[in-house]
């Protein structure tokens, strides 16, 4: 409230800034490596199911797994015994983003880089054995390991040792949508003038069985036990929940006068964002859809862009009956029916806290290739969901403007504006 007008106190709106994408890193269920999980995605293969003797007896039995990466032999094995397995995911991937920008951490201006990643349980398996160590073979047993490896900015810190970074480094944790917010979070800080380069998206690897069971028992996760490679279901009218995957997406981002000065190839631009709170539910989003229409607006205000110029969502898209419902009215109250929408979390998994991290790289690569990947079973179109969804196969188009959207526990609602370069 201004004291002066006894109005409510409107902050005038910043001016469009839009962050260069010089780098992506993707480690998923559909592959490792930015080319592999796009190849993944838009070709619709497998991801890794089947049946997890860890999960013997529960609903779901079933996860997506990395299989074609092995840490060990990426990072060493002593490297890899400092680390839960989300921050190794979140190495690999920045090892990569960086390399991609054509970034040498030895020549940089440290002190001008940052690291911004999210995740929502950190280092959950850690967590789970040394609970077990304790239980079973008491606290001499516990590991002096647990409170760096479980933490969540284990995957923000491991990133910051191992490229050397001395700027701001950051951890965010706001559930499903972390990834988003983090993205969210390097776009600020660029803006700020705070940082040069960041790297930021999300990590994530939480297939316990205690997480599973407990995704079970909320009556979240798919019992497709039957056909488990195509149990996620983003928009199908058979969707019955969601497959929890592992993985991490990193991108570089840069302030476009340091892309310019140093001649760097530009892939896409992160030209807004915005973010809300629903206010009405620990677990359920709003049944309106009405906080992640506000983040969405606001991100497509920061952008100095209209609901006109969007062409492609990559949607939150979990597969569960509520969420795909009130995400796809919502879309089509603020775009219309005209932008081209995809769930890829038929093909990773729903990674959680990385979903945002990995879907941004992704939606990263579907304006640089002007190709929508599919959201691969959906086979029965739920006609309750009012949107052109891209079904079984990847879909050329033209457009500049791409929106990724995120919805989170505890109504936390993310939504960023990519451009073309």
């Amino acid at each position: 409230m201004s004291a002066a007008t006894g109005r409510p106190y409107r902050r005038a709106p910043l001016a469009p800034f839009a962050a260069a994408v010089t780098g992506v890193g993707l480690v998923t269920a559909a592959g490792t490596g930015a080319d592999a999980a796009w190849h993944g995605v838009t070709e619709g293969l497998a991801p890794s199911a089947g049946p997890r003797p860890e999960l013997d007896g529960l609903p779901c039995d079933f996860f997506y797994s990395v299989t074609d990466c092995d840490p060990a032999a990426v990072l060493g094995v002593a490297a890899q015994r400092l680390m839960d397995r989300f921050a190794q995911l979140a190495v690999i991937a920045a090892r990569e983003a960086v390399a991609d920008a054509g970034l040498d951490p030895a020549v940089w201006d440290s002190g001008r880089v940052g690291v911004v990643i999210g995740s929502a349980h950190g280092g959950l398996p850690f967590y789970d054995e040394q609970h077990a160590a304790l239980a079973g073979r008491g606290p001499r047993r516990v590991s002096p390991k647990l409170a760096p490896l479980s933490v969540v900015n284990g995957a923000a810190s491991s990133v910051s040792l191992d490229l050397g970074v001395h700027g701001p480094s950051q951890a965010v944790s706001t559930a499903c949508s972390s990834g988003t917010v983090a993205i969210g979070t390097a776009h600020q800080m660029l803006r700020s003038g705070a940082c040069d380069i960041v790297v930021a998206g999300g990590a994530e690897s939480t297939c316990t069985r205690l997480l599973i069971a407990s995704a079970c028992s909320l009556k979240a996760a798919s019992t497709r036990r039957e056909d488990p490679t195509s149990a996620c279901r983003p928009f199908d009218t058979h969707r019955d929940g969601f497959v929890v995957g592992e993985g991490a997406g990193l991108i570089v981002m840069e302030h476009p006068d340091h892309a310019r000065a140093r001649g760097a190839t530009v892939r896409a631009h992160v030209s807004g964002y915005g973010a809300s709170s629903d206010a009405h539910s620990a677990v359920a989003p709003d049944p309106e859809g009405l906080g992640i229409e506000r983040a969405l607006r606001t991100a497509l205000a920061d952008a100095g862009l209209s609901p006109a110029d969007v062409g492609h969502v990559n949607a939150h898209g979990t597969s569960t009956l509520s969420n795909d419902l009130i995400e796809a009215t919502m879309l089509r109250r603020v775009l219309g029916e005209s932008p081209l929408v995809t769930s890829t979390k038929a093909m990773t998994g729903h990674t959680l806290g990385a979903a945002g991290g990995i879907e941004t790289a992704l939606t990263v690569l579907a304006l640089q290739h002007q190709l929508v990947p599919p959201t691969v079973n959906l086979d029965a179109p739920d006609p309750q969901i009012p949107i052109d969804v891209v079904a079984k196969e990847a879909r050329g188009a033209t457009f500049d403007c791409a929106v990724k959207t995120s919805l989170g526990f505890g109504g936390h609602n993310a939504a960023l504006v990519l451009t073309r370069t």
